[in-house]
């Protein structure tokens, strides 16, 4: 009966289904149809035997890992520099979306708007780049200040602890306005007769950011970041192992990095996969957990 009640659905708004089918056949064949590779993380997989004829070997990698000291190193590392960018990239689009609220200025608005939203589009190469040549140690334009000032250079790429810091916020400098945008739309949905009624009673600003604005955008801002702490164990690939050297990877080498080395450039297939499956599940634990934690206390979440 049911199945009968779909098929007359879909005969009924066909137009509206071809239309899905693109977005279904995406996901379907980059989403889903690669997790049949998951197999060699429990395989010693051979590219030229394929996945059946692999030797199985259960979950020996994920025991190797697990007994490494690139476990004891890799995971907090990517725990520190995930939590770190949440922490200082979180609250920043939220207290920029209300300050643009009160602008009152249009043109002022706009031209802010206009400067926060031009980095999101620049590559993570040529911000990678934009931080040599701030914080180089020999062409950098803070030593070469510092240089003519009388002090010593300071060895920013290279410096572990100076290394998270540059990574969070040229990230938090680089998605602040972008990630503001549906701060301000969700803003825009404030009835203004309550503003108007709160000028009235002689509220000031931060009372009415305080009573107005922020109860609105809650669900929001719950929602965003319940996603964002399902990502706390993906720091991205990209940017981190641009900024990589030699001289900070007690801090910049992460489960991204190690992955890609251990996978592509030492061709081990099988116990890069399992690293990436552990990744993963760690990542779905928090999701579901913080999600339900989310449920509990505010009643709003994603699933």
């Amino acid at each position: 009966m049911r199945n009968k009640k779909m098929l007359l659905r879909i005969k009924k708004h066909w137009q509206l289904y071809l239309l899905l089918l693109p977005a279904v056949l995406y996901v379907a064949v980059f989403d889903y149809a690669p997790m049949y590779g998951l197999l060699g993380a429990f395989e010693n997989f051979k590219p030229y035997l394929g996945y059946l004829r692999s030797e199985w070997v259960g979950f020996l990698h994920f025991e190797r890992f697990f007994s490494t000291n690139a476990f004891a190193k890799i995971v907090p590392n990517t725990i520190k520099l995930s939590v770190y960018s949440l922490v200082a990239g979180f609250p920043i689009p939220i207290i920029l979306a209300l300050c643009l609220n009160y602008v009152p200025s249009v043109k002022f608005k706009k031209l802010v708007q206009n400067i926060t939203y031009a980095p999101h589009f620049i590559s993570v190469v040529v911000l990678v780049s934009m931080v040599n040549v701030f914080f180089g140690t020999n062409n950098g334009l803070i030593n070469g200040i510092r240089d003519s000032l009388g002090m010593d250079r300071i060895l920013f790429i290279g410096d572990p602890d100076i290394f998270r810091h540059l990574y969070v916020w040229s990230g938090v400098w680089q998605g602040m306005g972008w990630g503001s945008i549906i701060y301000i739309s969700a803003l825009s949905s404030v009835d203004p007769g309550l503003h108007e009624s709160a000028i009235v009673d002689g509220a000031s600003i931060l009372q009415r950011i305080r009573y107005i604005d922020i109860p609105t955008i809650v669900p929001v801002i719950v929602t965003l970041l319940i996603l964002d702490a399902g990502k706390v164990m993906s720091v991205g690939f990209d940017k981190v192992f641009l900024m990589q050297n030699s001289l900070n990877l007690s801090a910049s080498e992460v489960i991204a990095t190690y992955v890609y080395k251990r996978g592509l450039l030492n061709a081990e297939y099988g116990y890069s996969t399992a690293v990436g499956l552990f990744n993963s599940v760690i990542n779905l634990i928090l999701l579901i957990t913080v999600n339900q934690i989310s449920k509990k206390v505010s009643d709003i979440g994603i699933l």
